[in-house]
């Protein structure tokens, strides 16, 4: 039988056929055509030997996606259609010349090089207090950044002088090496995949095209800002090696702890004590906004501790967005650790004339346990 049957005819599986099939149905005819089994039997060796060899393609898919396109000619060195000068069509000087052609320069240079790779981006922290976070500021800030170089304008070479092309690659910026069945593609050690090299670098930067250079930068910070804010600045980040473009800043957020609100998002928060009486008989109150402004709170006779007043439109500004959130105002009932003769004469004559109703929290606590208490005592 012919070697050069087609690998899925030998396998006994369609073209479509998935990894999980060919496998099966190689073990199957393995275990039917090995020579163990078929002593004496040199086509039932032959065929074991075909299957193998067919198995061994199909079941790489780099192989496979090889064998698909071009058939058996794809593994052979003299190249598609008979070898160069044999009038069969396009020609291949080697299997990683293929390869290119399937997959493109991840498999086969062919005399791609690299791109100069952009620079990296940088991080900056910035602490700003929670009233700049709600006016939005101007700040200026420092960084020590590796910026393009001047005397050579970031090419890495000394004014005057220029590159040539590398040696070891040809310009290619890619070597290959043969690793038995595949010819591999490195990026080149002596320029890097740049194709050139530098005839005589740069003093200033040793070739880089970039030095540390400490920078002043103006940033705008918007009003609404938040913990964890991120600010793009495009472009101010390390200046890319040998000319590349720049990456870029990123300015992330944080607020300080303020001395009377708290913030949730785009509302701010305060918990407020109020003396009993106002508790009980209402009242107002003003807390200093961060506009500048006074804001009034009303407060509702017979407020309880933890409840929460909301004044809308009176928070943090939406951040690039219209309007404003709410300011929220706990309350915390304060009970007086300090009286006159007189201020307890007066509680004691309101304790006196005390029913029970004015308090029906208490009242409804305590009747629950009385209730408890007649059921454990029957």
């Amino acid at each position: 039988m012919a070697i050069e049957a087609d690998f899925y005819e030998l396998l006994e599986v369609e073209r479509t056929a998935d990894d999980a099939t060919i496998k099966s149905s190689f073990r199957k005819l393995a275990m039917r055509w090995h020579p163990d089994r078929n002593p004496g039997d040199g086509d039932a060796e032959t065929r074991f030997k075909a299957i193998n060899e067919a198995y061994d393609c199909l079941k790489d898919p780099q192989k496979r996606a090889a064998y698909d396109r071009f058939g058996h000619e794809a593994f052979k060195s003299g190249g598609m259609g008979g070898g160069a000068g044999s009038g069969g069509g396009a020609g291949f000087s080697d299997l990683g010349d293929i390869f290119e052609t399937i997959f493109g320069s991840a498999f086969g240079g062919g005399g791609g090089r690299q791109q100069a790779r952009r620079g990296a981006d940088l991080r900056y922290d910035l602490e700003i207090g929670l009233d700049e976070a709600f006016h939005g500021k101007s700040a200026e800030i420092e960084i020590e950044v590796a910026a393009a170089c001047e005397p050579c304008g970031g090419s890495g070479a000394e004014p005057g002088t220029g590159t040539r092309r590398c040696n070891l690659c040809g310009g290619h910026g890619q070597v290959r090496a043969q690793q038995g069945f595949f010819m591999v593609e490195r990026t080149c050690p002596t320029c890097h995949g740049r194709g050139e090299v530098i005839e005589k670098p740069c003093k200033a930067c040793r070739g880089e095209g970039r030095v540390d250079t400490p920078q002043k930068l103006e940033v705008n910070i918007p009003p609404g800002v938040d913990n964890g804010t991120r600010i793009r600045l495009a472009g101010k980040g390390e200046a890319g090696p040998f000319g590349a473009p720049p990456g870029d800043l990123y300015l992330f957020i944080h607020i300080r702890r303020h001395k009377v609100f708290d913030r949730d998002g785009t509302s701010l928060i305060t918990r407020v004590p109020i003396a009993f009486t106002t508790a009980a008989l209402g009242g107002t109150l003003e807390i200093p906004g961060l506009d500048g402004e006074k804001i009034g709170i009303d407060i509702p006779a017979g407020i309880q501790s933890g409840k929460q007043l909301r004044k809308r439109g009176a928070g943090m500004p939406v951040l690039q967005g219209r309007g404003r959130g709410d300011l929220v105002v706990e309350i915390m009932v304060e009970t007086p650790t300090k009286l006159t003769a007189r201020q307890k004469e007066l509680l004691r004559e309101l304790q006196e004339t005390e029913t029970g109703e004015e308090t029906p929290q208490s009242k409804g606590f305590f009747d629950r346990i009385k209730e408890v208490w007649d059921g454990l005592t029957e």
